[in-house]
């Protein structure tokens, strides 16, 4: 299947981080989805990459915490695959200071390991007023080794107290833009 125009498929070595990964450019491939009546992006982000030694605890598997670097790196990839807007943008494009992460969770079904190729598939399950959930999904030779789940909030800082950031009103435009 095809992604969309400009996108390139490509496969980093390692986790230098999400600079590195927008160096080696993104791969998405979408498709429509409804689940219960609840709105379900159908843009699915997808990257490949192969586990780094640095990644891994001693017994040669992932050091579970690794995964949601994993997930973080994917959730930012996303947004700037549906919005064409760099993190270090929002605030100009959008006003708002970030996508802070209030949840995080997941389900470790088999053990990832050094070497291991591994294929990380991202989207956007639900979009509420001011917040949103994401969906992970980590697999190993198309066999699922890893869910996981964010939940994170349009944030803005609060008019009322700078020192503060609170969730705002996620503009319809971006939501159309996953769907």
């Amino acid at each position: 299947m095809a992604g969309p125009a400009g996108a390139q498929d490509e496969t980093q070595t390692g986790t230098q981080g999400v600079a590195a990964v927008y160096q080696l450019g993104v791969s998405a491939y979408c498709r429509s989805l409804k689940v219960e009546d609840e709105f379900v992006a159908p843009i699915i982000f997808r990257r490949e990459f192969t586990i780094a030694w640095g990644d891994c605890d001693p017994a040669g598997i992932v050091f579970n915490p690794r995964f949601f670097e994993f997930f973080d790196a994917s959730t930012w990839l996303l947004f700037d695959l549906a919005l064409g807007v760099k993190p270090h943008q929002l605030n100009v494009a959008f006003g708002i200071i970030g996508i802070p992460l209030v949840d995080a969770r997941a389900n470790f079904i088999k053990a990832v390991k050094f070497g291991d190729a591994v294929e990380i598939a991202t989207r956007a399950t639900k979009f509420g007023r001011s917040s949103f959930e994401i969906e992970h999904r980590l697999s190993v030779g198309g066999e699922l080794h890893v869910e996981g789940e964010e939940k994170r909030v349009w944030a803005a800082k609060d008019p009322d107290d700078p020192d503060r950031i609170k969730g705002v009103r996620i503009p319809a435009d971006v939501v159309a833009k996953f769907g």
